[in-house]
């Protein structure tokens, strides 16, 4: 049996299909069970739990060979990544030892760090040491920032685009089918146990290509709007006492306007050349009402 917390979300639930998809049995931790209907219908099986609920998490890993976190409480209102990213997964590894389970994967973030001027880099750095100290066989996967989460962000198909800052900077975006395919991974391969896979996309790409990317592929001109980066500051600043959830975020998006945000992954994709990197403009043609431009 595989248990996988945060299996509904963009990530999680390819990665429960793509398990699904080989036959695996797969339970699904979630904290609202209406969430996962379409993955039951899949054959996945599905409880209710939350991760800050040790209770919970001891019933939904019982009998698992496997444990896969792909939680993060960086979006959610009345969540944070002290609560989940480090606490949470501090719970759910301290479950997975007690109920014996084999192996357990973490989804990290690439260029997790404890002096990482980021929160949630930092707990998920807190959550990696967590794991390597439990005595569990483990695997860590980092992935840069998920291209098809940021492209929905933009609201491309809007016919419009919403750019944090000026939106020049490169950023290394992966797509989730490839992270998937690399939780996959972990799962399958006995000698991926013990690693750490930083995983990232192809090429390194600013927003505003992205945005000419879609306007070449739709046929269409996007009107963009540019959030300039000093509201983006004053605007964190003012909500960190009453939206820390939402100050985390838009400090976050002046990062991946003014940090060094690339990445090469060419040495892991030598390493596993059968797993196929997606471009972001596969990205964006695979987009409803998209047709190539050539």
């Amino acid at each position: 049996m595989i248990v996988i917390a945060g299996g509904t979300g963009m990530l999680g639930r390819r990665v429960t299909a793509t398990l699904l998809g080989r036959g695996l049995r797969v339970r699904v931790i979630t904290r609202e069970t209406s969430r996962a209907a379409a993955l039951a219908e899949l054959g996945a099986e599905v409880v209710q739990g939350d991760v800050r609920d040790e209770d919970s998490l001891r019933r939904g890993v019982a009998g698992a060979a496997t444990v896969i976190s792909a939680v993060h409480g960086f979006a959610s209102p009345g969540e944070t990544p002290a609560s989940v990213d480090r606490d949470g997964n501090r719970a759910l590894i301290a479950a997975a030892t007690g109920a014996g389970v084999a192996h357990f994967v973490l989804l990290s973030i690439h260029d997790a760090r404890p002096d990482h001027p980021l929160e949630l880099f930092r707990m998920k750095a807190a959550a990696e040491a967590e794991l390597r100290a439990s005595g569990l066989a483990w695997t860590i996967v980092r992935p840069t920032a998920y291209a098809e989460l940021f492209i929905e962000l933009l609201g491309l198909r809007s016919g419009s685009a919403r750019v944090f800052g000026r939106g020049d900077n490169e950023v290394n975006f992966v797509s989730v089918v490839d992270v998937a395919r690399f939780v996959e991974l972990a799962v399958v391969d006995p000698t991926a146990r013990g690693s750490v896979f930083e995983v990232g996309g192809p090429e390194n790409v600013s927003f505003n290509e992205i945005v000419r990317r879609y306007e070449r592929i739709a046929g269409q001109r996007c009107a963009t709007r540019h959030v300039p980066l000093p509201a983006l500051r004053a605007l964190a600043l003012l909500l960190r006492p009453m939206r820390p959830s939402l100050a985390q975020q838009i400090t976050s998006a002046v990062r991946m306007d003014t940090a060094d945000m690339s990445f090469d992954a060419s040495e892991l994709r030598r390493r596993y050349p059968q797993i196929v990197s997606t471009s972001v403009m596969e990205i964006l043609t695979s987009l409803p009402g998209t047709t190539r431009i050539s």
